[in-house]
């Protein structure tokens, strides 16, 4: 059984050490698809998609208008802080990838119900490209 539920924020970032226009500071719309997996029903039910807004909403606010710096972009960050900007700070590059690698990471610190065995992060970059990962329970 499978529940998920979709979640949408603005943000910016750069990928300083890409040859193409990514290298610039820039801005998505951003989509998320969380999906929790497993096999036991609790009188019908996987979770609950209040928990499951509960504990994804304060993540994707995080970074709602906001800039996610890579902590080695030393440059970025001086600038974002020069001008007082909302920044998010991580110890990775600001791919899609590791963005739906985060979020997952970050959902798995919260006390999630035994009886789910798999969480699924689905974020689009743009309308049609996404990045994926999963994690077992």
């Amino acid at each position: 059984m499978k529940v998920a539920k979709e979640f949408r924020w603005e943000m910016a970032h750069r990928l300083p050490f890409h040859n193409g226009r990514c290298k610039n500071l820039h801005g998505h719309s951003y989509r998320a698809v969380i999906e929790f997996d497993g096999d036991q029903l609790t009188d019908g039910m996987l979770i609950d998609f209040y928990d499951i807004f509960n504990i994804v909403n304060p993540i994707i606010d995080k970074m709602d208008h906001s800039i996610l710096v890579d902590s080695s972009d030393k440059e970025l960050l001086e600038i974002a802080n020069q001008i007082n900007d909302r920044v998010v700070v991580v110890d990775f590059p600001t791919t899609v990838e590791n963005i739906s690698r985060f979020i997952v990471e970050e959902i798995t610190k919260s006390n999630l119900p035994q009886k789910l065995n798999l969480i699924l992060v689905r974020v689009y970059e743009t309308v049609d490209s996404y990045a994926e990962y999963q994690k077992k329970l």
